[in-house]
């Protein structure tokens, strides 16, 4: 039997913030019925970016219920730009604590308000575009990648725990190995990159900002009928020009602001600013 802070037992027997929001900003609709465990997150925010109303609904065990009802509780009255922060560490910190094998339910709650938010603003998360490894749970490369990073996990078991994968039938076990000694590798070679940096010439620079553009960016935007342009790039400013629906979206500041500036810094350079020209 797992021990349960006095908090979780909290925030399960009274759930607070339980429902739906009337005429939402956002909706986040993650896991399913199916799996076992379903959230689905509603927001409201108002004219200053601010969380004004959270509400869930949950189908799941006793730390889903606990995690959503925390969630919901961390986020009202943050900034957009502050509640996208939030990790499933921070929800779990909220409660006190999670047993080990039941952190899969704090990730679903950042799932959710990360689903929430990129509905808020209008645009298709990454994670979306991944390919799925574990059938039984429907968990993609993309989920499984990040959390490896984000939590230093180190063992399928920990994958398991975090996201669910490989708790079903088992046969993405080896999936999962490649894609974890893959992963270590990887942050292995960042570690050490960092360790050493060295320059961008400005070509590089305007290089790898086109690569990030039509790899992590456009997609999304195209699947809404919009699109973004490279026009410049003077220093560490990069001058971008949005086309399509886009240029007509009162929405287009943040997502130069709050999407394409904040993918730029984490996979090009962390000193970028984007500003969007005619």
């Amino acid at each position: 039997m797992w021990e349960y802070t006095d908090v979780v037992q909290e925030h399960f027997l009274k759930p607070r913030n339980v429902g739906e929001v009337e005429n939402p900003s956002g909706i986040g609709d993650v896991g399913s019925l199916a799996c076992g465990d379903a959230l689905k997150l509603t927001i409201r925010v108002d004219d200053n970016d601010t969380i004004v109303e959270a509400k869930f609904k949950t189908f799941g065990c006793a730390s889903a219920i606990a995690s959503s009802s925390a969630l919901t509780e961390m986020i009202k009255g943050m900034k957009v730009s502050e509640a996208e922060k939030i990790t499933n560490e921070d929800i779990a910190d909220f409660l006190g604590g999670l047993p080990k094998e039941k952190m899969h339910c704090s990730v679903m709650g950042r799932e959710a308000l990360e689903a929430a938010i990129a509905d808020y603003r209008g645009i298709t998360l990454p994670m979306a575009e991944g390919q799925i490894v574990c059938e039984c749970f429907g968990v993609t490369d993309l989920e499984i990648i990040r959390t490896v990073k984000e939590s230093n996990l180190r063992t399928i078991e920990e994958i398991t725990n975090f996201t669910k994968a490989g708790g079903g039938c088992g046969k993405c076990e080896e999936k999962l190995q490649n894609i974890l000694d893959e992963t270590l590798g990887a942050v292995k070679e960042i570690s050490e990159a960092v360790k050493q940096p060295q320059r961008m010439t400005t070509l590089q620079k305007i290089k790898k900002i086109e690569e990030v553009l039509e790899r992590e960016i456009k997609p999304g935007l195209r699947q809404d009928g919009g699109d973004i342009e490279l026009i410049d790039v003077d220093g560490d400013t990069v001058l971008v020009s949005m086309r399509g629906a886009c240029t007509s979206c009162a929405k287009s500041q943040t997502t130069v602001k709050e999407f394409v500036e904040k993918k730029l810094r984490e996979l090009v350079l962390d000193t970028l600013t984007v500003e969007e020209t005619q």
